[in-house]
């Protein structure tokens, strides 16, 4: 059992490890939605500006009790905590499924975490979920705003998020879109 766990844990650490410098990774869904207009709140606002934001966070995985093995692939649970410095400003808490297979190089993660900071001034809280998969040692990384997730001054708020891993420091890149005025 702990041997399975110390597994799981170099698993995750190892997917986060090689996404590093994966860059800009399109989401086809926020592309299509971005093409379709702005939502419901974002026409109520009108004004909509597209912004940057960059820093660092720091993140705590804890394995949670495993699931049974299948047959194959291994799955791993996880808490998230992070504290994020830069642009954004705050903690998130979070889960992560983690699942390696006997391929050596191919394995997947998703993640849900709810952020409660200050974004560029803005204070509220927002959801990102993550999706990352290693095709063969091929790295993929999808990071967005859960539509909708938003609230105080951070309604409306949509965009993809970036992580890069470099000297085992951990950087962001989110470019988003808010109304102007809160």
């Amino acid at each position: 059992m702990h041997r399975l766990l110390i597994v799981l844990i170099l698993t995750a650490v190892s997917i986060l490890g090689l996404l590093r410098g994966v860059g800009s990774i399109e989401y086809d869904a926020y592309t299509k939605n971005q093409a379709q207009g702005p939502s419901k709140v974002q026409k109520e606002k009108k004004a909509i500006m597209t912004t940057h934001a960059s820093g660092t966070f720091e993140v705590k995985m804890t394995p949670q009790s495993p699931d049974d093995k299948a047959e194959g692939a291994t799955v791993g649970r996880f808490s998230l905590d992070k504290k994020s410095q830069g642009d954004l400003e705050g903690t998130s808490k979070g889960e992560m499924l983690a699942v390696s297979t006997p391929v050596q190089g191919s394995a997947g993660y998703v993640a849900m975490e709810q952020v409660t900071g200050t974004l560029n001034g803005r204070t509220g809280t927002f959801a990102l979920q993550h999706t990352g998969t290693m095709n063969r040692g091929a790295p993929q990384l999808s990071v967005t705003v859960v539509p909708d997730s938003g609230t105080g001054q951070l309604v409306g708020l949509a965009g993809k998020m970036d992580i890069k891993i470099a000297d085992g420091k951990h950087f962001y890149d989110f470019e988003y879109t808010l109304a102007e005025t809160p």
